[in-house]
């Protein structure tokens, strides 16, 4: 005779079952690490789920931004302060590696610092010239 079990049920076995694979994707080979998700963004400012966090605006993103616009707008005397301000924000913005945010704020404030102070310079230029050349025309008749 042979020695083959009888046939009937057969028993389960006692070895756990892993989980079957999704449709499609074929199981590691056993004993070897699972890819990795490739779902799982890389890009700073996404967490684990994919799903987009945002990291908090720099504390004087705001302030230089208003600085910039004062400073063109209003009073070009605050306009250097945006300029120096926002380079010294933009820095820090950097270095802290997705820590902050509000570099565009901080970008556009820095922007018309720029623009105001050549403004300012323009002006100061200017009132010295209409200085010297009133002096020059009083001067040449007396």
């Amino acid at each position: 005779m042979s020695d083959l079990p009888p046939p009937g049920p057969q028993q389960p076995s006692q070895e756990p079952v892993p989980p079957a694979p999704p449709y499609g994707a074929q199981p590691p080979p056993y004993g070897t690490q699972p890819p990795p998700n490739p779902y799982q963004p890389y890009a700073p400012g996404y967490g684990p789920t994919g799903v987009p966090q945002w990291a908090p605006d720099h504390p004087q993103a705001t302030t230089v931004l208003l600085l910039g616009i004062l400073g063109l707008a209003l009073c070009q005397l605050l306009a250097p302060f945006a300029w120096i301000k926002g380079s010294r924000v933009k820095k820090e913005i950097d270095a802290a590696g997705g820590a902050y945010g509000g570099r565009s704020q901080v970008q556009i404030g820095y922007v018309l610092g720029i623009v105001g102070t050549a403004l300012l310079g323009i002006t100061v230029v200017g009132f010295f010239l209409y200085i010297v050349i009133v002096v020059i025309a009083v001067a040449s008749s007396a």
